[in-house]
């Protein structure tokens, strides 16, 4: 049995095939098993986005009705404000008023208190000049 250099080198190439093969198996297997758990975790990740995008749904619904019923409540306290609006500008107009008779009653005090000294200062001229008068009769 005589085994020419093609037929040589034919087996040669068959065993580095087998090698290699026999190496690669393992790679595949290890990558076989990885694809696995991504396969895994893609399908988790799609379960938990899933999960997530009903729960924003439920809470973007939640949100939309409190944001209605703030509005409303917003509304409503504008309107009580503009009410109670005339109720501040007529307590505010009371409080001049009240500020206003505070001063006239401060110069209406001030001017009989002087008028008061000059009457008091009159009053006792006269007195004094009365007992003048008195004592010169008395004297006559």
């Amino acid at each position: 049995m005589d085994i020419t250099y093609g037929e040589l080198a034919g087996l040669i190439a068959a065993g580095a095939f087998l090698i290699f093969v026999l190496f690669l198996i393992p790679v595949l297997l290890k990558v076989a098993k990885t694809m696995k758990e991504v396969s895994g975790v893609v399908s988790t990740a799609n379960s938990t986005i899933a999960t997530v995008t009903d729960d924003v749904s439920a809470l973007s619904e939640q949100v939309e009705g409190l944001l209605v019923k703030t509005n409303t409540l917003l509304n409503d306290v504008n309107g009580k404000v503009a009410t109670i609006d005339p109720v501040f500008v007529a307590a505010a107009d009371l409080g001049q008023s009240v500020s206003d008779v505070n001063n006239s009653t401060k110069n209406i005090v001030s001017r009989v208190s002087d008028l008061s000294g000059k009457t008091s200062k009159a009053g006792m001229a006269a007195s004094i000049l009365s007992k003048l008068h008195s004592k010169k009769k008395s004297e006559d």
